[in-house]
């Protein structure tokens, strides 16, 4: 494999990549402690690297621990004003800190930088599709304004910034960020190489029942016509839509990577074949 990842090192070095990882990934010891070697040997190997963690499992956890209900409408954890200071301090006290001691383990200089200081969101709005009634949840933004300035400087001093999906509204108050929104937003802003999703799922399958029928790359004009065939549906179709709109703001390529795969980053980012999904632009 490093013979094969040769010319993709000498392509990649110096370039910057955005890493979401969420879900199952955070929850599982080995799996996390896979993906932050993977992004180690990537620093180490002159890429500079943004992770964008999410850490929905511990937040609910807090949230039954302060007596506190757990609610998501349309796949969005409602936010109360009570419910965004547990959030606040699991995701910076627990989570981050957590991740970035172990980037740090292996000799990644890994340091937080906390969304709220980069992020200014607008309070998010939308209606049930069931019922097409308004729907309110809480402290939950749309990031309106990235600042990258702050993860620009910490990349030039050869760190590893490590961002909570926090933002600031225009009332001072704190506000909970979808992650994968949060590095999307960030990966548009400073228009990266790349933009690698994290998860629980290989990537994009023609038959959601069989892991072989993976695809490999999608060309923009290709999720359209996979959405009106219906193979693409339900929560890949937002994500999937999300990532187009990285792509035409001018992020390189944009990864699905299975986080459950050893080494799957690696594989993805400096094989030939990879071993997930990658989305380019029409013209690549």
């Amino acid at each position: 494999m490093l013979v094969e990842a040769l010319p993709y090192i000498q392509d990649f070095t110096g370039s910057t990549v955005v890493i979401k990882v969420g879900g199952s990934v955070m929850e599982s010891p080995q799996n996390l402690e896979g993906l932050l070697t993977d992004i180690a040997f990537m620093g180490a190997v002159g890429m500079r690297i943004v992770l964008v963690h999410g850490g929905g499992k511990a937040i609910s956890r807090g949230l039954a621990k302060a007596g506190i209900p757990t609610e998501f409408v349309c796949g969005l954890r409602v936010t109360t004003a009570e419910a965004i200071r547990v959030v606040e301090r699991v995701i910076k006290n627990e989570v981050n800190a957590e991740v970035v001691e172990m980037l740090r383990r292996h000799g990644a200089n890994a340091h937080s930088l906390h969304g709220d200081w980069i992020f200014t969101v607008d309070k998010k709005t939308g209606t049930d599709p069931e019922t097409g009634k308004p729907v309110d949840w809480g402290f939950v933004g749309t990031p309106s304004c990235v600042d990258s300035r702050p993860v620009e400087e910490m990349l030039r001093s050869g760190l590893v910034p490590v961002i909570t999906p926090l933002g600031v509204g225009a009332d001072g108050a704190m506000y909970n960020i979808n992650a994968d929104t949060a590095a999307s937003a960030l990966a548009k802003a400073m228009k990266v190489r790349k933009l690698a999703f994290i998860s629980d799922v290989p990537g994009v399958l023609r038959d959601v029942n069989d892991p072989d029928s993976l695809i490999g790359t999608l060309r923009l004009r290709d999720i359209a016509q996979l959405r009106d065939e219906g193979v693409i549906a339900g929560g890949m179709l937002p994500k999937l839509e999300s990532c187009a709109a990285a792509i035409r703001a001018g992020v390189g390529k944009v990864h699905l990577v299975d986080g459950r795969m050893p080494h799957s980053l690696l594989l993805e980012i400096f094989t030939k074949n990879g071993v997930g999904t990658e989305i380019i632009a029409d013209e690549q």
